[in-house]
């Protein structure tokens, strides 16, 4: 029978604080559970975004740092296992979950009623964003001013048809970040649609000095970890809902959000004092 997200909290908590031995001891006769089957395995695959500053992005010896790899490690270390990140796009991420090539998505992927058809959208949320531009300076000041031009964006985001039909735009979609951008920089669009907390990041760094963040967000989107659909009221999905709880009522997104020097958002605030009052022992 299946149970609603806010009914699997207390089980969630409490199989999260007694993993640490029982856990270890699962053996065969579970190996058809997902939990029991990362344990066994030793490695958590998670599937994160390969340049998304700074959520996924490589460091400079190759390997996988930003918010979303902080957590899927935080995962994989109370599960006592070793992280694999497997570097995924909008377009494929959800594919390599039903396809079994990874074990749980942290990919800045926003929770949707479709694709909640699809994937098992862990709840709650652990981030949230929504869309705006940058563009150079001057040349936006209204969304209005986007009719009947180009605007770069990434492929198979979902505000992108929404943007398009609005506000009467053309999206020129690119299957990368970079690509996007480089073309913005080129001159191909007038502007790079994407979510408010990128564009905040790239706007730090010197390379686009003379770029702007010229609109307001159009609508704030939460973002949701992702388990395979069949997962989701079994032992893996409970497992990273009680994940997600704790992250919220121990204040590790908002020290995330301070770590990695975003600007501060109201949000994060109100869900750990919701969470708070929802689970008071934590």
């Amino acid at each position: 029978m299946k149970c609603s997200q806010t009914a699997s909290v207390p089980v969630a908590i409490a199989l999260l604080a007694t993993l640490a031995s029982p856990l270890l001891s699962l053996n065969a006769q579970a190996a058809e559970d997902r939990l029991a089957e990362i344990v066994e395995r030793g490695v958590l695959r998670v599937g994160v975004q390969g340049s998304f500053k700074p959520w996924s992005y490589p460091a400079t010896d190759g390997s996988m740092q930003g918010i979303e790899v902080d957590l899927a490690k935080d995962v994989a270390d109370h599960l006592g296992v070793k992280l694999e990140p497997v570097v995924v796009t909008s377009a494929n991420r959800m594919h390599f979950l039903e396809q079994g090539k990874v074990d749980l998505l942290l990919a800045g992927m926003y929770d949707t009623p479709e694709r909640r058809k699809v994937v098992g959208i862990i709840e709650p949320a652990y981030w949230t964003s929504g869309p705006t531009m940058m563009a150079r300076q001057g040349v936006i000041k209204d969304w209005k001013d986007i009719a009947g031009k180009p605007v770069c964006a990434k492929q198979g985001v979902v505000y992108n048809k929404k943007v398009e039909q609005q506000y009467k735009t053309r999206i020129v979609a690119f299957t990368g970040n970079p690509e996007g951008k480089e073309a913005l920089r080129s001159g191909k669009c007038v502007a790079w649609l994407y979510d408010d907390v990128g564009i905040q990041a790239d706007l730090k760094l010197p390379e686009w000095a003379g770029y702007e963040m010229p609109v307001d967000v159009l609508y704030n989107n939460p973002w949701g970890a992702a388990v395979a659909l069949q997962d989701l009221d079994k032992p893996w999905g409970v497992f990273m809902s009680g994940m997600a709880y704790r992250w919220h009522t121990s204040g590790k997104l908002i020290a995330l959000e301070k770590t990695y020097e975003l600007k501060p958002a109201a949000w994060f605030a109100q869900q750990h004092e919701k969470h708070l009052q929802d689970n008071p022992e934590q």
